[in-house]
């Protein structure tokens, strides 16, 4: 984003909601200067002024500014960590590319149990066969793998949805190659504010006026950010977040 003739970064920061017939609604959208906690707080209370109401589930990765945000705003409502991220965050523990295909197995099992106290019992299973091989692994995983398991108290028919925030990649990618900006050096191709980014991003996804008049069915939210680093828009596949809104 250009500001006072200086190419600075940003974030564009997006809800989208999807309600029980499966139709998908942007919520929301702004331009911050980061994705800072106060900026998303500021994000989700100003959804809340709009109308969002009946909040029941929270699906998002573990980003730490959208974490505690979260926390901050909507302290009483249950988390589900992403499973589609905690998958990818495996490899930083695990380098050998076979024991990676190895370890994304056993969590697709534990992911795919029928209930919680099944999955809960192949994820003990499974940290007591990575104490021995992947000590590392076993210790992030014994706090990480059990915030992802949320989605268990929910009824099976809705697991499938409410379980990752990968509702957005075609929103992402679809943005992705609507804002990109290809000719860094001449000015005129960069947004001249975050207003004008702002326009700009709101022509591209077109957010409903009204947030109260959607929530009288079951809605899933889901907030996604764009950052924008000299003058070429780079959609973060990370920092997505999902309201499951019951009536």
């Amino acid at each position: 984003m250009r500001l006072e003739g200086r190419i600075h970064d940003c974030a564009v920061l997006i809800a989208v909601g999807i309600e029980a017939s499966g139709k998908r609604r942007v919520l929301g959208c702004t331009v911050a200067t980061s994705e800072a906690e106060i900026n998303w707080r500021r994000f989700l209370e100003s959804l809340l002024a709009r109308g969002l109401h009946g909040v029941k589930l929270i699906v998002s990765d573990d980003h730490a500014g959208l974490k505690a945000a979260r926390r901050a705003v909507l302290p009483s409502v249950p988390w589900q960590r992403c499973q589609f991220h905690l998958q990818q965050n495996v490899g930083q523990f695990v380098t050998r590319q076979e024991a990676r295909k190895t370890v994304a197995a056993t969590l697709r099992t534990i992911f795919d149990a029928p209930d919680k106290m099944q999955a809960e019992r192949l994820l003990q299973s499974a940290l007591e066969a990575w104490r021995k091989d992947h000590p590392k692994l076993a210790e992030w995983a014994e706090v990480a793998v059990p915030e992802s398991l949320t989605v268990f108290d929910f009824p099976a028919a809705h697991r499938v949805r409410l379980r990752t925030t990968n509702g957005l990649e075609r929103i992402n990618r679809e943005l992705r190659r609507r804002t990109r900006c290809l000719h860094l050096p001449q000015p005129r191709f960069l947004p001249a504010s975050d207003f004008g980014l702002a326009r700009r991003t709101r022509r591209r996804v077109r957010p409903t006026r009204s947030i109260s008049t959607s929530t009288r069915n079951p809605i899933v939210m889901s907030a996604d950010s764009g950052i924008y680093r000299k003058g070429v828009a780079q959609s973060e596949e990370s920092n997505q977040l999902r309201l499951n809104v019951l009536p």
